[in-house]
This record gives structure tokens, sequence and C-alpha cells, in this order.
């Protein structure tokens, strides 16, 4: 997401050009063909495998599959079941359905929910969480139709990070009703859950690895929460309890950054806190300095990125409506809401978790004066005031939203934004965010 203006959409044409020429330029790699064997050995890994459906009230969104990681808890895909309020769980070795409407875990970022099934237990698949080698065997059980149990059977190619995440690349065919299934080495274990996308223009099979999900049951809540409080930001209850935390501290690698959310933008302050309690922000680079304006972090795609990597586009799957308060505006250590450009966003709909805190620079009347000839806005004189003694970003008052303000830690935020950086604003020496915690 950028909050600045021409030069950043200029580059943002220029990224996108060099990539297709440069995946024009691939050769296409050959297709890796899977084997499928029939077995029987497998059979007591059957009970632990089930297929998920997700429902809409009755409406029914995605079909997948998901196993058993705990002996009531469920592994799956988070993006099967974040648009539901109902979901059931249907065990590979019976047609009873069983409910499972709350999750104890969820990891956004890489894309994984953990479920609490309701009315049924069942013998947890165990987790490979090593590294596994290239070449090893990789396979993946289909759904018996009679005694025998098909076998899918491919290789592993690799373990990179792609499109923002860690994950193994494979030769198995995941087809899109496979989405969820555990994919196995031959011990039995598991080496995580499988999907497939397109990626360089081909269709590909990946794995999302198993620490991951042996990282989430660790960390699982002891109170399950309903699916339905995926699908929104904020309700009474949850808003009555937000409004009274006094401020939450950003921990990142240079120093603490303690900021206060607006209670007037309650729908960014609830969002921002519940992505904190998920864990969302954790290990995420600040991604973006610019030197007179500010710093910017949280973008999913920055948790795994390596030197070179193009980040800053990726979220949690949603944008937020903007909610521009007039007495908010870019002074300096305001925390704000990064969009696309206009011309991919026409109602000005924010980012789901990247955000700013400006920095910014003193300006003139002379220069506040071109600015809102530009943007056709007119500054108030307490505006104008905060930015010729204090400083900040004017240039984004009236279209991006403001919902929080640094409290203490200037310094800080100060001294990354000094920071040498290289292309596209990126510092050149990484700095990450190491959590965010709520102050009671």
């Amino acid at each position: 997401m950028r909050v600045l203006s021409t030069a950043i959409v200029i580059s943002i044409l220029f990224i996108s050009c060099n990539q297709q020429e440069k995946k024009q330029k691939e050769k296409k790699k050959p297709a890796q063909k899977e084997s499928v064997q029939k077995n029987t050995d497998w059979a007591g890994i059957i009970p632990s495998l089930v297929r998920v459906e997700s429902f809409d009230n009755n409406r029914i969104l995605e079909t997948g599959q998901g196993f058993f990681v705990a002996e009531s808890l469920v592994v799956t895909k988070y993006s099967l079941v974040s648009k539901a309020n109902k979901t059931f769980i249907t065990p590979y070795n019976e047609s009873k359905k069983y409910p499972a409407n709350n999750f104890v875990a969820i990891d956004r970022i890489n894309d994984l929910i953990i479920l609490k099934a309701d009315g049924i237990k069942r013998q947890p698949i165990s987790l490979f969480t090593k590294i596994v080698p290239r070449s090893a065997k990789s396979l993946y059980i289909s759904r018996p139709t009679g005694k025998t149990i098909p076998l899918r059977i491919g290789k592993v190619l690799s373990f990179s990070t792609v499109n923002g995440v860690n994950l193994y690349r494979v030769t198995n065919k995941i087809r899109t009703k496979s989405f969820g299934t555990p994919v196995f080495v031959s011990n039995k274990k598991a080496i995580g859950i499988a999907f497939s996308e397109v990626v360089d223009y081909e269709m590909q099979s990946f794995v999302i690895p198993a620490n991951l999900i042996a990282g989430m049951l660790n960390k699982k809540q002891n109170e399950p929460q309903s699916l339905e409080s995926l699908r929104t930001i904020s309700n009474k209850k949850v808003g009555a309890e937000n409004s009274k935390i006094k401020g939450l501290c950003i921990e990142t690698e240079r120093g603490a950054i303690t900021i206060r959310l607006f209670n007037e933008t309650a729908e960014y302050r609830d969002n921002f806190i519940k992505l904190v309690k998920e864990g969302y922000y954790d290990s995420l680079l600040i991604h973006r300095v610019i030197k007179g304006f500010g710093i910017q972090s949280g973008a999913a795609d920055t948790r795994y990125a390596t030197k070179g990597d193009v980040i800053g586009w990726k979220g949690p799957g949603y944008t937020i409506p903007a909610h521009i308060v007039t007495k908010y505006f870019h002074k300096r250590g305001m925390v704000g809401s990064p969009r696309k450009p206009d011309r991919k966003n026409a109602l000005r709909r924010s980012d789901g978790s990247q955000f700013y805190i400006v920095s910014g620079r003193r300006y003139s009347d002379s220069e506040l004066d071109d600015i809102e000839k530009e943007n056709n806005y007119k500054f108030s004189e307490q505006q104008r005031q905060a930015y010729k003694t204090v400083g900040g970003a004017p240039h984004l008052d009236g279209t991006y939203t403001v919902f929080g303000e640094v409290l203490t830690g200037m310094d800080v935020v100060d001294s990354i934004s000094n920071v040498k950086t290289g292309k596209f604003f990126r510092p050149v020496k990484d700095i990450r965010i190491k959590r965010i915690t709520i102050v009671k």
C-alpha cells in the first residue's frame, strides 16, 4: 500500500513492467508427475482426516479438507472459512457431519486456522516440524471409496518464500477439493497442509509447513471464538472493552513506540487491536521509510521477506472504509492508514493491516497554499499552525484516515526515519517489529 503520490505510482508501474518482462523470458519448467498407489497400511490415519464445508447461514461457501491436530481440534486453510458463520466437518471414515463453528487459533498471514470440533474426538496426526530435504517423497491420501486407500505420491522440490510466505513446493497435483489436506512423509507424519495456485504463469502445488501449525497449537486460546467474529471487525461488547485500552506498545528492533488509538475511529481501533491479539504484526518489517514523511509497516508479505523481494502489497484479505475525522490531521506523531491510489480505489478504502507513523517536516505558508490548490483542500488555522511549528504531512489531509497518535517514542520514529534506504524506500538494513502489546 502506498501513501505518497506520483513518484510512488511510477515506481509501482516500473516494478510491474519489469516483473512481467522477466517472467515472459523465463523458460517453462517441465511438468512434474505424481503416481497413485493403493495401500491399506495407512488405515489408522483415515479417521483423523476430514472434509470441511463452510456456510453463510444455509448457503454453502467453500469445500475443502482438514485434519485433527489434537483430540477435538482440526486445522484447515483459513480462506476456506473466513467468510463463514457455520462450518461442518465429516471424517473420512463416516458420513456424519459435526459442527465446528469456533476457533482457538488463527494465522492470517499463513492462511491457517484451528477449529474446535463439537461432539467428536479423534487421534491427532503427528506433525513433522523439521525442514524436509529436497527430493524427499511426499504423499497425500485421497478419500477411500472401498477398502483400499489411494496414496498420491510425489516429491518435495524446494522450500522457499513464495508470495511472501515460506512454503514447500511439491510435485503432487493438489486439486481444489483437496485444499487443506495433510501432506505426509514416509513415517506417516504430516509436513503441512496442501493447496495450489498459479505462480509464474503456472499452476503449482504447495504445502504450508507443519512448524507453523505446531506454533499455533502452543499459543492457542483457552476460550474458543466464533467464526462469526471473523466476518466483523467489531461489535458493541468488543468496542466497549477496546475503548478502555490506554495504549499499545510497538516494540521494534530500534526501540519502543507507544501509541493510543482514537475512539472516534472505532472500526480502525478495533481492527488494529484484533490483529494485535492474533500476533499478526509479530516479526513484520518496517518496510517503507521516507525521510520527511515517516515510517510504514503492517504488510503481510514482509515477515519472511528476503533482500530484493518486492514487498508491501499484501494485506489481511480485506479493506476498511475511509473514516476521516477533521480534527485529526497529519501533524507529526499521528498514526494513519495507507491505501491504494484513487485510480484503483475510487472509494479510498484503507488497507486492513498496514499503518504509518508521521515524522514529517515543517512547512511554510506558501507551501501550504500550494498544497491547498493542488488538492482542492482548505487547511484550518490549527492545521497551519501545527504544520509550521511541529511539522507533519499535510498533503495527505482529507484523503487518508488518521486513527491514532504517538504517546512516547518519537525519538525511535525519528531514528528509523533517517536510516539509509534502497529502492522503493525499503531500509537497506531490515528493521522489524518484534511484537505489539496492549498497555492496560
